[in-house]
């Protein structure tokens, strides 16, 4: 009997297959996936187990850890005040947030802070968990900081500092968290939460590591899946390998602090928190959603997003050590964001650390969200994410 649970239209069927497929190889303990074709939710699956450690079931509304998969939240929420005015997204930060001037950070604009280009990809020194659950001090202690480039000359990930700089954005403009923000404006009905209450927490998926024989394939290139992955290149995947592993690096310094703490992300002051950068707990279909209502207009108006989704910067990424490309807030298909070849051109979203996605493409009226428990062992996600999105662009088909 299988694991996989749900609905799926038979037209989508492949994403069913590859889905199924994850479980039976030994790349799932648990997972989610959701994808919908215009406002019709056409697949709606999940299946494994949501605590390796109890045995616990996935359930149809397990919530699940999205990693960085919640800065495009956070990206929709600062987009949204700049789309009322709020601020100019070209002007200084300065104009709304003076403090942030110091140590050569003048010439900063908002949409720095939004395409990886701030300077600040990694905090000065070792933040704790708790530390981490204040955004004004975060923020703060930021915004003394001297950059490690001048904003706007380059770009490198900002893989846990983006939440507490785009973030600081719909914080002092709106006086709302980004969690509490994108749940009055357009997450309301929606199952996810940047900042979630205890009962949430208890019963949401346990994220867990991925043992040698298991987790999803590496990549590094944009090339044709699995042939492409395992023949990519080594001397780059043994440069990733020793960055990640370097506590001085620049990518290790990125996304290991602020430390989650005992626990790692199921760590419920890190979910209690929110952090903006990576602190989403969501179901899949109601994350699928969130991308649902980006491309049909209704959070966005549909030129912001076609700005918003305009590669800002692409190329060599000082942090990732790979090719990236970010519109304001949103990963543009690269190295670091995985796409079939049909959504290269039109295809907008995020990747998260554990392997998670969430895709938007107007153009083809698809989206999709892919949420597992089972942790990959490559930032950008793998090969389990590519493997469903390209089975759903296909079924489109």
């Amino acid at each position: 009997m299988s694991t996989v649970q749900g609905h799926c239209d038979p037209a989508f069927a492949g994403v069913r297959e590859v889905f199924e497929e994850n479980f039976a190889e030994g790349r799932e303990l648990g997972a989610a996936v959701a994808v919908y074709a215009g406002d019709r939710k056409v697949v709606d699956l999940w299946g494994g187990v949501a605590d390796r450690r109890s045995g616990r079931a996935w359930l149809a509304g397990t919530p699940c850890f999205g990693f960085s998969c919640t800065k495009a939240v956070t990206a929709a929420a600062a987009l949204l005040l700049a789309e009322r005015g709020t601020y100019e997204m070209d002007g200084p930060v300065t104009d709304w947030w003076p403090e942030f001037g110091a140590e050569g950070k003048e010439g900063a604009t908002a949409a720095h802070l939004l395409t990886h280009q701030a300077g600040l990809p990694a905090f000065a020194r070792p933040v704790s968990a708790e530390e981490a659950a204040d955004p004004a001090a975060r923020a703060g202690e930021l915004a003394a900081q001297k950059p490690e480039w001048t904003p706007g000359e380059a770009h490198g990930y900002h893989a846990l500092t983006y939440g507490w700089l785009a973030g600081e954005i719909v914080r002092r403009l709106s006086g709302r968290t980004v969690g509490a923000f994108a749940a009055d404006e357009f997450a309301r009905e929606l199952d996810l939460w940047i900042g979630a209450p205890d009962d949430v927490i208890e019963r949401a998926a346990k994220m867990s590591a991925a043992r040698p024989a298991q987790g999803g394939g590496r990549q590094s290139g944009q090339g044709g899946g699995a042939d492409s992955a395992k023949t990519a290149d080594h001397d780059l995947l043994t440069r990733l390998a020793a960055a990640y592993t370097d506590p001085q690096s620049t990518m290790n310094r990125s996304l290991n602090n602020p430390h989650p703490g005992k626990g790692g992300y199921n760590n419920p002051v890190v979910l209690r928190a929110g952090w903006p950068s990576a602190g989403m707990l969501a179901t899949a279909p109601a994350f699928a959603a969130f991308y649902r209502d980006l491309v049909a207009g209704r959070i966005l108006r549909p030129e912001t997003l076609r700005d918003a989704i305009r590669p800002r910067v692409a190329g060599p990424d000082r942090t990732l050590l790979i090719d990236s490309a970010f519109g304001l807030g949103f990963m543009r298909p690269a190295q670091s964001f995985f796409t079939p070849a049909a959504g290269r051109e039109s295809a907008f979203g995020h990747t998260g650390a554990g392997g998670s996605i969430g895709l938007g493409d107007a153009e083809a009226g698809l989206a999709l969200a892919y949420l597992p428990n089972l942790m990959g062992d490559m930032v950008s996600g793998d090969l389990r994410a590519y493997r469903l999105t390209g089975a759903a662009y296909a079924s489109l088909s």
